[in-house]
Parts: C-alpha cells; structure tokens; sequence
C-alpha cells in the first residue's frame, strides 16, 4: 500500500510539473534581459543623454589625462619659436637611446638614412629628393620636435604615429646623430 501512495505521488507530481510547461517559451528566466533584450535602432535617439543630444561634449578648455598640450603653432613664426625656446622635457635618467634608435630606424630612416645623412632608401630610388643631412641644418631639439609634430615640407606629421614622448626619444637621437657627422 505504502509503495502504491508512493507511486501515485510521484506521478501526480510529474503530471503537475510537466503540464504546466509550454513549449513556445520558457517558463522561468532567469535573466530576462539576455532571453530578450530590448532592441534599439542603430543611430536613434536615445533618452540617455539630455535635450536629445547625441552624446555628452567634454568642458570648454579640458585637457585629457596624460596629454601635455602643445603651445606652438604651425607656423614659420612657431617654428622659429620652437627652434629658440623649446627644450626636451625628459632628463638623463628618461632618455632611452635604444628606444629612440628604434623609432627613428621605423620612422625617419627610409627618407633621412640611418646615419642621418639624408641618404634612406626612398631618397636612393629617387622617390623623393632634397631630404636633409642634419649636418648642413642648422637645427635644435625644438625645432626637430616641432617638424616631427607638424611636418615640413614635403614631410608629413608624425603626431599622430608617436607620442610626444616618443617624439621627444626620436629628437635626442637626432642630435645625437647630428653630432657623429
């Protein structure tokens, strides 16, 4: 008698289970969200941000972290400037020579040569003339800094590729080639 209960319990329990579930979507979610998630047009407006603005503009004169600003303009005047006034921020102890060597062999070398003799192998195939030697400029830290910064000439930015930093490595290694011819 008790194994008969027994039996019909777990089979009244199974009944129960089983016919409240449907098959067309799940009973139990656990994380609704994900099961369903609420759609959004890609480019629409959002109650997200105020006054229907697309996205929060940063304050009137912010400068982003880690971002030193560069008070020179692109100019011959600001690069006059530079060349008199402007001197490397990184000491002794920051200059990485080998590091400066590196970005100037990826960077500067196929047109100014790795001597800095303005012989790279991009002045040799004559795809480009008149590149340079450092030897015949008369040129600074500020006033290499500012042509890596802004270009000159036929030379395009390289702001954009280096950090000031990095900019800053690849103007001691100038001089630094300037200096052995």
């Amino acid at each position: 008698m008790k194994a008969l209960f027994k039996i019909a319990l777990l089979a009244s329990v199974s009944v129960a289970v089983t016919s409240c579930f449907n098959k067309k979507e799940p009973n139990y979610q656990y994380f609704p969200n994900m099961q369903q998630s609420v759609a959004y047009e890609t480019y629409s407006e959002s109650k997200a941000f105020p006054n229907g603005k697309e996205a929060q503009i940063p304050a009137k004169g912010s400068i982003p972290r880690g971002f030193t600003p560069y008070e020179y303009e692109n100019s011959t005047a600001g690069y006059e400037l530079a060349k008199a006034n402007l001197k490397s921020p990184l000491d002794s102890l920051s200059i990485d020579e080998a590091r400066g060597e590196q970005l100037y062999t990826i960077y500067c070398a196929i047109c100014h040569g790795d001597k800095g003799d303005g012989k790279g192998n991009l002045v040799k195939r004559e795809k480009f003339l008149g590149v340079p030697n450092y030897k015949d400029r008369q040129i600074t830290e500020g006033s290499i800094f500012h042509v890596v910064t802004y270009g000159l000439n036929s030379m395009g930015s390289h702001a954009n590729q280096l950090t000031q930093e990095e900019r800053w490595q690849v103007t001691h290694h100038v001089m630094k080639l300037r200096s052995q011819l």
